[in-house]
Formats: structure tokens, C-alpha cells, sequence
């Protein structure tokens, strides 16, 4: 029997007991992942060069095989190395010294373990309590099978569609016991694979996430396409950590090649042309951080003041697009403690004539004015906006609140928007989503109701309105959901002489209740 994905999760949470309560899940992620990808390596290099052994029994055909393989290991890079040597006082130190060798082995991988230490007291505890802990996670995957050959799969999946899903599994349930910040790094699957559906890549596109977190949205944009050796995909996050899943996640999917970069996309976007302007993509998708605060610090020159402090004990600092190299905010500058609308500029300035992109907002996007409104008002007006889909509530991890996604695409055909509301009931009363006591969830039906609405794009009733640009103008350039589709249900008429009959016998049965009650008192003596 072969290495089932129920099987590389229970290894998975045998390596979660192993930090459960000694370092906080939103922390060690990042250690349980890096050895399922350690130890992915392992097997997977054993089983490719064993292959190219039985190929080539000649000893330099073979090595020159060797070299030529997807990546390279070195005897003290490999899990085995680490496991023999498990009760090693060092052992941390020969962890962090086998990543750093994986690294100058393969120029692929160079910068994917920087902000990983294995040998850090001060996640790990005393010296004692790291190495028990480290020695324990080892033992904790010693046993678990990845080779390619040995990974048990179903019709039209890989091995590395089983272990990229596992992979892709964890980071979901960390993301749910991580609370607030859960939701800079995870986008919910279901969610990932809507918005892929609807910016549809196509063979030879590039795909861009400017917050691309731990990659999901990246990878289920390019698994539209079914040969992912003709789409480019790139990527920015800021924080190091999730940089590092992004690049592991991509690379157990058996996406090679991506360009993931690590820094603020506002303030130092680092995917630029030749001529050192932002760099043009065909699809965009992105589920940014919600309504980020001080989004403008890094083009603080000087370190002035936000204006909360006394304005004595500093220059105030005021975001002006004179300081955007880039010339992103020229139709406006959104507030400084809403970057919502920063990162869609961005975005939008990153896409190219015939682009189109898909981003996660919350729904004050849709309606917030001074500022935003003006900014929404110009984008209307330059015919960006195509759609707009209200989603389900308490769908992502670390916040509750309800969002939505907008759609944009340059060089429109038509000036209309359309509008989805997947928040409440169809036709039946059925949920347009599956309700859970945590979570809500989009299932696989949901998603097909979505897309379908949006390619067909015409009005259904209680889900979906095309409003020309003359309703939107009416509006006053307010997207709210509800000003455009009808979700109102009535109340159901009172019949007063049913209510009145109902009363009349609830006083009935009362009466007899009563009189049993005070027969029993009378037997009893009381």
C-alpha cells in the first residue's frame, strides 16, 4: 500500500503535537513544513537517481545524469543525515547547515530557508529542550514515504498534486488556529480556485500576486492551464516567513521557475522592466491585507510624523504622488489608514493593455467616500471595473468580516459592471454557501453558480444585475451590493384568525394543565 494524503497529514499533526504548546502555531508552521519539504527532497532525489542508476550502469553517463536532474542533494543536505544524527548535541546547527547547503546547491531554492533557524533558543527553549525537540520531529517523519512512485493518486492527479494539496492542507489548518493573523498568508482554497476561474489564464500569460502569501492564489491561477510550463507566474510578500512557504508551496507543486520576491510591493515593488518601470502582466489576482494602516510609511523620506502626534514634536508626513516614482496615485491618493485602494492602483498600474485581475476587498471599498470615492469614481469612469461579487460571510481566517471581489480588465468592450451577491439564498431558499459553526465554505457547486452568472452576465433574480453606467452614475459611483440586487425578502402576511384560534387553545390546554395540577396538590395534601 502507498503513501496515502491521509497518511503525510497525520504525520503532519504528529509534528504540530510535537510544538503544541511551546511555540505558538502561527510560529512553527514554518519549522513543520520546512522538514515535510526536507524530506520531500530526500525521497524524491533517491528515487531519481535510483532510476538513473538502472538507465545508465555505466558510472560517468550516470553521473553526468546526475547533474542534470531538477535539483541536487549532497550526502549532508539529506533527511537521512539529519536523522542518523538526531541525538547530536548540535543537531539544530547541522539542520540550519544542511538548508544552507541546499541553497548554494541549487540557485532555485537560494533565500528560501533565510528567516528559518532550527538552532534558535529563544523559539526552542534551553539547549536541552530544542534538541528534544528537534530529535522528536525528526522521528516524527522518519517514516513517511515521498517518493514519487510510492504516492498513492487518483485518476488525473500527480504525485506532486498529492503532496502540494497536503502541503497546501496544513498551511489551511494553521492558518485557521492562527487567529488575526491568519489571513496574511492563506486564501481559502475554494476562493483561490473562484478567482482563478474567473481571470482564466491563458498559454503564455503571466500571472502576478503582489501579496501572494503562501502562493495558493498563484498556483490555482496556473493550474487553469494545463501546461504550466507556458505560463510565467510572479509574486511579492513582505513577510519572510510566508516568502519562504510561497517558494516551498510552489515548488512541491512542481511549479519551477517562478520569480517570488521578498518586500513591501507599495513601497519597493521589485518586478520592473528593462527600462526600471513597474513590469506589465496579463493576469493579476490578490487577496491583500484588509484595510492596512500606515500602508505609506516607506515613502516617508524623512520620518515625519503621521499626524496622530503632536505636530510640535515633528514634521506631519501627508502621502503625495510626487513620491511615487511609479505615478500610482495620480487619480488619488487613498487615506493613510486604508490601504485598500493603494494596493488596487498598484495593481492596476501593473496590468497590461489587454489585462484583466481578480482581488479580494471588504466591502467599504465598495461605498467609503472623500478619498476612496474619488478614486472609485475615476476608475469607473476610465471603464476598469467589470465586475463586482459579494461573498459569503466568515469565509476567511482571521477576520469574519464579509468581503468581496472585484474584477478588473483593460480595453472593456461594454461600460456596464455587473454584480453578484453569493452571500444569500437562491430561488430555493438554499444557502448560496455551505454554513459551518468556524468556517464558512464555497463548495465545488457554489464556485460553478458564480462563474456561470458571471460569463452569462444577465440579471438573475436575488443574485445578479448588470447595471449600465448611467444606474452606477445615479448612485453617485456607490457599489454597494444591495443598490443593485434585490436579496429583500418579504414577510409572510399574518392570518389574524389563525393567530387568534392558536391562542384560544394554548388558554385551553393551559386550563386543563391547571386543573390536573391542582388535583394532584389536593391528593398530596397540599
Amino acid at each position: 500500500m502507498g503513501t496515502t494524503i491521509e497518511k503525510i497529514k497525520s504525520v503532519l499533526w504528529a509534528g504540530a503535537d510535537t510544538f503544541r504548546g511551546v511555540i505558538d502555531a502561527a510560529n512553527y508552521k514554518e519549522y513543520i513544513l520546512t522538514m515535510l519539504f526536507i524530506k520531500y527532497l530526500d525521497d524524491t532525489y533517491e528515487e531519481n537517481v535510483d532510476e538513473l542508476r538502472k538507465k545508465y550502469p555505466n558510472d560517468l553517463r550516470f553521473e553526468r545524469a546526475k547533474e542534470r536532474l531538477s535539483f541536487q542533494l549532497e550526502d549532508n543536505t539529506r533527511f537521512r543525515h539529519l536523522y542518523d544524527n538526531r541525538f547530536n548535541t548540535k543537531i539544530g546547527v547541522l539542520i540550519n547547515e544542511a538548508l544552507q547547503k541546499i541553497e548554494d546547491l541549487n540557485g532555485e531554492l537560494r533565500g528560501i530557508f533565510r528567516s528559518i533557524d532550527f538552532n534558535s533558543e529563544a523559539v526552542f527553549g534551553n539547549t536541552q529542550q530544542k534538541n528534544t525537540r528537534l530529535r522528536t520531529l525528526l522521528e516524527d517523519f522518519v517514516d513517511l514515504d515521498l517518493k514519487p512512485s510510492h504516492i498513492e493518486i487518483k485518476p488525473g492527479q500527480t504525485a506532486a498534486d498529492v503532496i502540494g494539496d497536503a502541503y497546501e492542507y496544513m498551511i489551511g489548518e494553521f492558518a485557521s488556529r492562527a487567529g488575526q493573523k491568519a489571513g496574511a498568508f492563506f486564501t481559502p482554497t475554494m476562493v483561490s480556485e473562484l478567482m482563478g476561474h474567473l481571470v482564466e489564464p491563458q498559454k503564455n500569460n503571466t500571472i502576478y500576486d503582489p501579496t501572494c502569501g503562501s502562493a495558493s492564489l498563484l498556483i490555482r491561477a496556473a493550474e487553469q492551464l494545463d501546461d504550466l510550463d507556458h505560463v510565467g507566474i510572479y509574486g511579492q510578500e513582505v513577510n519572510g516567513s510566508t516568502y519562504a512557504m510561497a517558494r516551498m508551496n510552489l515548488f512541491i507543486h512542481n511549479i519551477h521557475g517562478a520569480d517570488i520576491r521578498w518586500g513591501d510591493s507599495l513601497a519597493n515593488p521589485l518586478h520592473l522592466d528593462s527600462d526600471g518601470n513597474l513590469k506589465q502582466f496579463d493576469v493579476i489576482v490578490a487577496n491583500m491585507p484588509f484595510s492596512l494602516d500606515k500602508w505609506a510609511e516607506g515613502f516617508n523620506p524623512g520620518g515625519e510624523s503621521d499626524g496622530r502626534q503632536d505636530v510640535k514634536k515633528g514634521k506631519k508626513f501627508k502621502m503625495e504622488p510626487s513620491l511615487d516614482r511609479f505615478h500610482r496615485f495620480e487619480i488619488g491618493v487613498p487615506p493613510a489608514s486604508k490601504g485598500d485602494w493603494a494596493f488596487l492602483l498598484h495593481m492596476l498600474a501593473s496590468l497590461n493593455n489587454y489585462g484583466r485581475m481578480a482581488a479580494v476587498v471588504p466591502h467599504g471599498v465598495l461605498f467609503r467616500g472623500a478619498s476612496e470615492g474619488r478614486i472609485r469614481q475615476a476608475v469607473i469612469e476610465r471603464n476598469l471595473l467589470d465586475t463586482v461579487i459579494g461573498l459569503p460571510p466568515n469565509l476567511f481566517y482571521g477576520t469574519s468580516i464579509p468581503a468581496c471581489i472585484l474584477v478588473f480588465k483593460k480595453n472593456r468592450t461594454t461600460d456596464d459592471i455587473l454584480f453578484i451577491d453569493a452571500s444569500g439564498q437562491d430561488e430555493n431558499g438554499n444557502l448560496r454557501y455551505e454554513k459551518d459553526k468556524n468556517q464558512n465554505k464555497l463548495g465545488s457547486q457554489h464556485v460553478t453558480d458564480i462563474v456561470d452568472a458571471y460569463r452569462n452576465r444577465r440579471d438573475v433574480p436575488r443574485f445578479s444585475h448588470v447595471a449600465p453606467l448611467s444606474e452606477i452614475q445615479e448612485n453617485e459611483y456607490n457599489l454597494n451590493i444591495p443598490r443593485y440586487v434585490d436579496t429583500f425578502e418579504p414577510e409572510e402576511l399574518i392570518n389574524i384568525d389563525e393567530v387568534q384560534a392558536n391562542i384560544a387553545r394554548i388558554k385551553n390546554e393551559l386550563a386543563e394543565v391547571e386543573e390536573q395540577m391542582e388535583g394532584f396538590l389536593k391528593k398530596l395534601g397540599l
